[in-house]
C-alpha cells in the first residue's frame, strides 16, 4: 500500500541521518505535496510510525524522530571465530551466539567469518586465472610505462571502450559507437548512478520479485517506490508488466532476465523482444543487470535484450570481472546518448573515472584467447559444483524445492515450512556455515521460506562437508519444531 512506501522513505531518510534524533520532521501537508501523494497517505505513514516507536509527537508542534535508535535493524554477533567454533572440543562451554534481524542486509551476512561461504555469488580465487593474469600486469606496465602517473576519463579508456564495443558487434551485430559506452567500477556504482540519475523521491520502478538485495537497497536509499513484478522459471506475467506500466508509468524496470540472482531463472528469448516493445511504448526504461551471460552450463542463453533495442529503451550493464578477477571491478553501461551523456556527469562527480590500471590489466587478457580458454574449464568446473550441491541436498531428509540453474552462480532454494529460515541461518552462522536468506531479496520483504545458496566460492570438498552440515542443522530444526 501507498502509506507503506511513504513510511519506507521516511525511515530511510531517518537510517541515513537526514533527520536526527528530536528532529522536527515535515508536516503531514508539506511531505504530502513534496511526494505529490494524499494527505491522508502521509498521514498513515505516521501513525504507523508513531505506533512502532519510530517517532514521537509534540500536541501542537507535530512529528520529531525518536530517540529510540531505530537504526539498529540488524544485529549480528561476530565475537565468535568461525574457525575457533570448529575447533571447539569442550561440551561444557556455551558458544556465543549469532543473531541475524529481519532486517538485516547482505554485508551483514557477509562480515559474519564462515568456513563454508555459500552467501557470496563470487568465484573461488582458486578457479581464477591468477599466475597468467600476472604476467599481463607486467606486460601492461611496459606498454604503458606512465600508466600511474595520470587519470582515465571519466567515461573510462577510450581503447577499452572501443575492444568492448567491437566485442557486442561481433557477438550480437549491433550498431554501437565507443561514445555510447561508459565504464564504472563494478555493476553496482552503475546501478547507483543511474539511481541518482533517473530517481526522485516517490517515484514508481519496477523491481523483480525476487531481485538482487542490494540493488533494493539503493533504490530505497533514493525514495523510490517499489513495484514487484514476480519472476519464474518461465519468466514474467507481460500482461500484468503491461498492466503495471499502465496504471504506474514507473521510471525503469530493473532486471536480471540471464541466470537471474537470486534465483538463476533465464528469461525466454520469446519474452525479450515483447518486453522491448512494452518499454517503448510506455517510454519505460530497462535497465539489464547482466552479470553471468558467460556463466552457462549446457547451451548458451537468449541474446540480451540490449539487442532488440533500437530507440534507446534498454541500458545494457556487463559486468566483465566475476569470472576473470573480480577485483579489477570492470563493468560496461551501454546505451544511447541520452543515457550515457549525464551518466558520464554522475560518474565524474562520484569517482572522477574508474582506475586506468586496472582497465588495461583489464584489456589485455580480455583480447587473449587464453580468456577463452579460462571461461571453456570454469563453466565446466562451476557445472561440477552445481551438480555436487543438488547431489547434497538431494540426499538430505529434508523436503525442499528448487529449479536446476542451467549457468550462473546460484541456487534458489524453497524450505517447508517446518524450518524457518531465521532459525536456520542463526544455527548456521554459529556453525561457520553462510547463506543469504530469501527475504532480504523481496521488495517486499516477505519470502521467508527461501534461501540463495552460491555453489561457487567454495571448493569440492567444502561444499559436501558444508552442505551436509547444513542439512543436519536443518533436519534437528524441524525435528524441533514437529515436537512442538
Amino acid at each position: 500500500m501507498l502509506f507503506k512506501q511513504v513510511y519506507d522513505y521516511i525511515m530511510t531518510r531517518i537510517e541515513r541521518g537526514d533527520w536526527n534524533i528530536h528532529d522536527k520532521l515535515p508536516s503531514i501537508r508539506l511531505l504530502a505535496l513534496e511526494l505529490e501523494v494524499n494527505r491522508l497517505t502521509v498521514f498513515k505513514a505516521y501513525q504507523l510510525l508513531k505506533k512502532n516507536g519510530k517517532v514521537y509527537v509534540k500536541e501542537k508542534s507535530g512529528y520529531y524522530v525518536s530517540p529510540a535508535d531505530s537504526s539498529a535493524n540488524c544485529s549480528v554477533n561476530r565475537s565468535v571465530n568461525s574457525a575457533q567454533f570448529l575447533n571447539e572440543h569442550d561440551l561444557n562451554r556455551t558458544p556465543e551466539r549469532y543473531t541475524v534481524q529481519r532486517n538485516c542486509k547482505m554485508s551483514d551476512i557477509h562480515r559474519v567469518a564462515a568456513v563454508y561461504q555459500f552467501s557470496q555469488a563470487l568465484i573461488d580465487p582458486n578457479l581464477l586465472p591468477n599466475l597468467f593474469l600476472s604476467e599481463y600486469v607486467k606486460k601492461v606496465f611496459d606498454i604503458y610505462p606512465k600508466l600511474m602517473g595520470t587519470y582515465s576519463t571519466p567515461q573510462g579508456d577510450a581503447e577499452l571502450r572501443e575492444v568492448l564495443c567491437q566485442y557486442l558487434i561481433n557477438h550480437y551485430q549491433i550498431h554501437l559507437h565507443p561514445s555510447e559506452v561508459l565504464i564504472t567500477t563494478g555493476a553496482q556504482q552503475a546501478i547507483d548512478l543511474l539511481s541518482r540519475m533517473f530517481i526522485r523521491p516517490m517515484d514508481a520502478i519496477l523491481v523483480e520479485r525476487p531481485t538482487y538485495c542490494a540493488a533494493i537497497d539503493v533504490f530505497r536509499g533514493q525514495g523510490a517506490r517499489l513495484i514487484p513484478v514476480n519472476i519464474s522459471p518461465n519468466g514474467y506475467d507481460l500482461d500484468k508488466v503491461e498492466s503495471l506500466m499502465k496504471q504506474y508509468r514507473p521510471r525503469f524496470f530493473y532486471m536480471n532476465p540471464t541466470f537471474h540472482n537470486p534465483t538463476g531463472y533465464t528469461l525466454p528469448a520469446s519474452q525479450r523482444k515483447q518486453l522491448v516493445e512494452l518499454a517503448e511504448q510506455y517510454r519505460c526504461l530497462l535497465i539489464e543487470d547482466d552479470a553471468f551471460q558467460d556463466m552457462y552450463f549446457d547451451k548458451r542463453p537468449p541474446e540480451p535484450l540490449f539487442t532488440y533495442d533500437t530507440e534507446g529503451w534498454v541500458v545494457y550493464l556487463r559486468s566483465f570481472c566475476k569470472y576473470v578477477a573480480p577485483g579489477l571491478r570492470i563493468c560496461a553501461v551501454f546505451g544511447r546518448k541520452s543515457v550515457i551523456e549525464p551518466l558520464i556527469t554522475a560518474k565524474s562527480l562520484a569517482d572522477n573515472g574508474t582506475p586506468l590500471v586496472t582497465q588495461k590489466i583489464f584489456i589485455h587478457y580480455f583480447q587473449s584467447e587464453r580468456m577463452q580458454q579460462h571461461l571453456a574449464k570454469l563453466r565446466i568446473a562451476l557445472q561440477i559444483r552445481r551438480d555436487i550441491m543438488e547431489e547434497e541436498l538431494t540426499l538430505a531428509p529434508i523436503d525442499w524445492k528448487w529449479v536446476t540453474p542451467n549457468g550462473g552462480l546460484n541456487l534458489w532454494l524453497q524450505l517447508p515450512e517446518t524450518v524457518p529460515v531465521s532459525t536456520l541461518l542463526d544455527e548456521c552462522l554459529r556453525q561457520a556455515i553462510a547463506f543469504l536468506p530469501g527475504q532480504i531479496c523481496d521488495p517486499l520483504n516477505e519470502m521467508q521460506s527461501w534461501i540463495r545458496l552460491s555453489y561457487s566460492f567454495v571448493n569440492e570438498e567444502q561444499l559436501r562437508i558444508g552442505i551436509r552440515q547444513l542439512a543436519t542443522i536443518a533436519q534437528s530444526i524441524q525435528s524441533r519444531e514437529i515436537r512442538c
